[in-house]
């Protein structure tokens, strides 16, 4: 079942009971404030709340593992996403799972529009898959990644966590090659 609202107001007694999961999609951009706020806090309440209600699984997606320099890693969205992912692995230790994509692309709604993100993102990852012998060497240099990490469909996002409900071995945090493994094995069983 899928409930929308504002994580801070909540009633969590009555939104969490028979579940026995929890995936979190919470993340945004704005000043550092809201930054913190949106990737870090409501992610560590949703966290608190699921374990305080007998959740056995939680699912955070959350960023991929940049090679940026250290001031920028300091912002309130990687700080927050950090530090959420903290809490899911220390609440959760043997079935919290962290998956770390990259660019997301699929079909993106906004104020009414349709945004075809995958009209970018589909081709840019099949060139960088493509690429990948020849740029791996390139994968050292600081902040190589923002150009060079292979963008990943919002289906093997969804298809890897749902991985992640099935699966009681498939816990801690997955790299985007490992969500990409994840959404192959589920697409495999249909």
């Amino acid at each position: 079942m899928i409930h929308a609202g504002d994580v801070f107001y909540l009633m969590w007694d009555e939104v969490l009971v028979g579940a026995t999961a929890v995936v979190s999609t919470l993340g945004g951009f704005g000043n550092e404030e809201q930054m913190k706020r949106i990737n870090g806090e409501a992610n560590i309440l949703a966290v608190g709340a699921a374990k305080d209600f007998g959740v056995s699984k939680f699912v955070l997606i959350s960023v991929h593992d940049y090679n940026l320099p250290s001031f920028l890693l300091s912002s309130g969205y990687f700080t927050g996403k950090r530090k959420a992912e903290s809490e899911v692995l220390s609440k959760y230790p043997r079935s919290g799972v962290v998956l770390r994509p990259g660019f997301i692309y699929g079909k993106r709604r906004v104020d009414g529009y349709e945004i075809p993100l995958n009209l970018i993102g589909e081709p840019l990852e099949r060139i960088l898959l493509a690429l990948e012998n020849f740029t791996r060497p390139l994968n050292s240099l600081p902040a190589s990644d923002l150009i060079l990490a292979p963008p990943v469909s919002v289906d093997d996002v969804a298809y890897a966590a749902i991985n992640s409900l099935t699966d009681d071995d498939f816990y801690g945090i997955f790299t985007i090659e490992q969500i990409k493994e994840a959404a192959a094995k589920v697409r495999s069983l249909n």
